[in-house]
């Protein structure tokens, strides 16, 4: 059997809704870590007194979460070059393009490349 060329160079961007709430908490998650003292608890609603609460008691905690919620986002950017093999993916462009949009948005990306399922030619 042979690959069809479009599913060679494979690639599809997630979902914008997505990848704004990944952003969006990893960006208060880095501000949470990096520069607690800068944030306006007050201001945050019920979500103020919470990170307050995390941050004078668990800030070690968040640390390390932190780092290794990136190192889980790595293992799945390696992962998803596995499945771009397996699936028949080997124009190197689209690899580096799922490596990235893993690495920045982990599951959110990695399940449309799990879910895929490339078409495959008869043959006569």
């Amino acid at each position: 059997m042979g690959k069809a060329a479009q599913d060679e160079a494979y690639f599809q961007r997630g979902s914008l809704f997505w990848f704004t709430v990944i952003t969006l908490s990893f960006g208060y998650y880095t501000w949470v870590v990096f520069w607690p003292q800068s944030i306006p608890y007050g201001s945050l609603g019920p979500l103020g007194p919470f990170t307050q609460y995390l941050v004078d008691h668990h800030h070690a905690l968040l640390h390390n979460g932190y780092w290794l919620a990136w190192l889980i986002h790595v293992g799945e950017s390696l992962y998803a070059m596995v499945l771009c093999k397996s699936k028949g993916i080997t124009n190197g462009q689209a690899q580096l393009l799922w490596f990235l949009q893993t690495f920045l948005f982990g599951i959110a990306s990695l399940s449309i490349l799990i879910a895929y399922r490339p078409k495959r030619q008869k043959q006569t």
